[in-house]
């Protein structure tokens, strides 16, 4: 009986069922499908040999034996012994340490003739192989001196190659393909196979080629991977705008009053961004648009400027930010400017409890509160809006797809504005925001200094030291940036405690505070509030201080293991200063010795501040693989894709998933029915949902 990509692997047959558990867990999932696209990272080369006295001792061969005699061991820890021999009578021994003795006479019986892979070697004059794998009993018909090249597959424990090659080679027989979801002029304009080829071509390569990135099966199961994700966010998109928006009013009197309120003037990528959010809020359709701006270039006050469109037009705003700090600091940006317009400012996070929180909640439900800010606390179903027009998301790559169709469920089909300071490469861009218009803010506001980046050494630590006792003398308020909260046994990084207590030993107990994330919120609030204040000079820290938090008068930022970061977290750290009129210094204090991607890396941060320009390096130099600090919940967990070997794939992914949808929005031609498997194999759920939900 076929079976069906998306059938379970228990109908696998011969499938045993203790090794379904560790396979579902190795391959990602318990279907046919999810075994398949179990990719290989490596090739070894067998010859297949007759005579194994051609041989040269360590080389991968493959042979035909006659099996002769077990001879198992008699004391502990000796090897059980197998006694073979080749098809030109050439003694030859399997050797097994710890052997299961039935286990053995059943896969290697006497007198039967068996083929075996694995390392040939001597052991004196004796021909043996260590714990060879045996191929297939009986032998296949193989020519003499025939290189055979077997996939390597990633393991796990009670999965052998064998056991795996063996269940993949069944699911391959076995499988029905389903009617091809690519159309037939791509697949010829790219030279890309169908999918049972690819498939097939995936775990049967004949040079080591064909299971690297860029080879046509890998790329065409890579492009199936991309447009499941991008018809997933189109038809996401189509959900969230099909209901008709609210049309906000875009230059009433609170919005002019923040304006003419400003100590400074728009910059003209300020400017232009408003202009793109204005034109979205006053069309009747609902606004999905993501904002990327660089480090400094004034996002929040756009963020603002929106927020009072939906209060012009008596409708609530809420901005959500990723931490509790950026939260609070948000709040106390924002409540001074708005305060004095009459626009009533409230915060809201998981620290809110008891009489207090409850207030709260009156407030926004009663709609007491214009604008609301707080955390992933504003997902919580007690959370209740009077009127939701704008929901503003901070840093949404903390965030995901699911996170924004929560909030934007808060609202009577409120429009929704992400936004990142993170910049990020485009092909990332439209695996994250594939559903969203995207604005671009560049440039820095008027006044902010070109931040002066130096290499330096740990060896050099007294110089540093002396050279941060001048600034301080001269009334400069420092960071200090370690990667690590507590000494670790496996990384040799500088802790945040340890360098605390040996910063208050240099300039004083008084003069060094400390904030990392195992802290009490209300210890992270004083140690900030010393800071901002000015009652402490040094800031130790972790990248609990990354994003958005903004202390004008720091001035030195000091980032410890520099070589240990991506250059966005660098960009994103060295970001929190150069946000005055003062001139500031960025020191990226490295422990020898470097490699040469981290040395690279350090040096675009020396001769660069662009972000969107870093971001794209980055990408170059690491990969996808964590692109923005730890990996995070918005970023898919591709199988097949390479973010910089398959980056042309992306945009052609999103054009081919926006031609699909504008010829048949709801799947329902041939070609959308098999889009429709794709989708499903490919565990684009909430998107297939949407679709069949109408």
């Amino acid at each position: 009986m076929p079976l069906n990509l998306s059938d379970s692997l228990q109908h696998l047959s011969g499938m045993n069922a203790r090794l379904l558990k560790p396979l579902a867990h190795l391959v990602g999932g318990d279907r046919v499908f999810d075994l398949l696209t179990h990719a290989p990272i490596d090739t070894i080369a067998r010859q297949s040999l007759s005579d194994v006295s051609t041989a040269q001792a360590g080389q991968q061969v493959q042979l035909s034996l006659h099996i002769l005699k077990h001879a198992h061991a008699f004391r502990r820890g000796a090897p059980t012994r197998v006694h073979a021999v080749d098809t030109a009578g050439n003694s030859v021994h399997l050797v097994f340490f710890n052997a299961n003795k039935p286990f053995l006479e059943k896969i290697l019986p006497l007198q039967k003739q068996v083929t075996v892979a694995g390392t040939i070697d001597k052991y004196n004059i004796q021909w043996q192989i260590i714990h060879p794998e045996v191929v297939k009993t009986p032998v296949p018909a193989k020519p003499d001196n025939d290189t055979q090249l077997e996939p390597i597959y990633p393991l796990t424990q009670g999965i052998t190659t064998r056991i795996l090659r063996d269940v993949i080679g069944t699911a391959l027989q076995k499988v029905e393909m389903p009617a091809e979801w690519l159309d037939a002029t791509l697949l010829g304009q790219h030279k890309w196979p169908g999918l049972g080829q690819a498939l097939n071509a995936l775990h049967s390569p004949t040079r080591n080629a064909d299971i690297q990135a860029d080879a046509p099966a890998r790329t065409r199961l890579a492009f199936d991977e991309l447009l499941a994700h991008q018809l997933g966010l189109a038809l996401v998109r189509t959900h969230m705008t099909a209901p008709r928006g609210v049309s906000f009013t875009t230059h009433g009197p609170k919005r002019q009053a923040l304006l003419a309120a400003l100590p400074f003037t728009l910059t003209h990528a300020q400017t232009h961004v408003l202009a793109q959010i204005d034109t979205d809020m006053a069309a009747s359709t609902r606004m999905l648009r993501l904002l990327q701006g660089d480090v400094g270039s004034g996002k929040t006050i756009v963020a603002a400027l929106a927020l009072m469109n939906a209060v012009d037009s008596g409708a609530q705003g809420a901005l959500m930010a990723p931490t509790e700090i950026l939260a609070r600091q948000h709040a106390t940006t924002l409540q001074p400017l708005l305060a004095p317009l009459g626009v009533r400012v409230v915060c809201l996070t998981g620290r809110d409890k008891g009489k207090t929180r409850t207030l709260l909640l009156k407030q926004i439900r009663d709609g007491m509160a214009d604008i609301i800010i707080g955390t992933h606390a504003l997902f919580q179903d007690q959370v209740a809006f009077q009127n939701l027009g704008l929901a503003v998301i901070d840093e949404q790559h903390r965030f995901g797809v699911h996170q924004r169709l929560q909030l934007s469920a808060k609202g009577l089909q409120n429009d929704v504005l992400v936004m990142t300071a993170t910049p990020i490469p485009r092909t990332l861009a439209l695996t994250l925001y594939g559903d969203m218009d995207v604005s671009k803010l560049d440039g820095k506001p008027p006044g902010r200094q070109k931040i002066d980046t130096r290499l330096i050494s740990a060896d050099r630590m007294g110089e540093l030291i002396a050279g941060l006792a001048r600034h301080i003398t001269q009334g400069a308020q420092i960071y200090w940036v370690c990667p690590l909260v507590e000494e670790s046994e496996i990384m040799s990084l500088a802790a945040a405690t340890a360098r605390h207590a040996d910063l208050q030993q240099h300039f004083g107990s008084a003069e060094v505070g400390l904030i990392h994330g195992q802290m009490k919120d209300s210890e992270k609030d004083a140690a900030m509030a010393d800071f901002m204040n000015g009652r402490t000079r040094i800031l130790v820290a972790t990248t609990v201080i990354e994003v958005g938090v903004n202390v004008p008068s720091a001035t030195v930022m000091v980032i410890e293991h520099a070589e240990r970061f991506g250059l966005a977290q660098l960009h994103q750290l060295r970001g929190r200063v150069g946000r005055g009129s003062a001139a500031s210094h960025c020191v990226l204090l490295y422990h020898n010795p470097v490699s040469e991607t981290a040395r690279a890396r350090l040096q675009m941060m020396r001769d660069s501040e662009d972000g969107f320009l870093l971001a794209e390096k980055d990408m170059e130099l690491r990969g996808s693989g964590d692109m923005l600090g730890t990996r995070q919940s918005g970023l898919p967990d591709f199988r097949m894709v390479d973010f910089v070997v398959h980056r042309p794939l992306f945009e052609i992914a999103r054009d081919a998933a926006r031609y699909i949808l504008s010829r048949d929005p709801h799947l329902v031609s041939p070609q959308g029915r098999a889009l429709q498997t794709l989708l499903a194999l490919h565990r684009r759920d909430t998107a297939l949902s949407l679709l069949l939900s109408g």
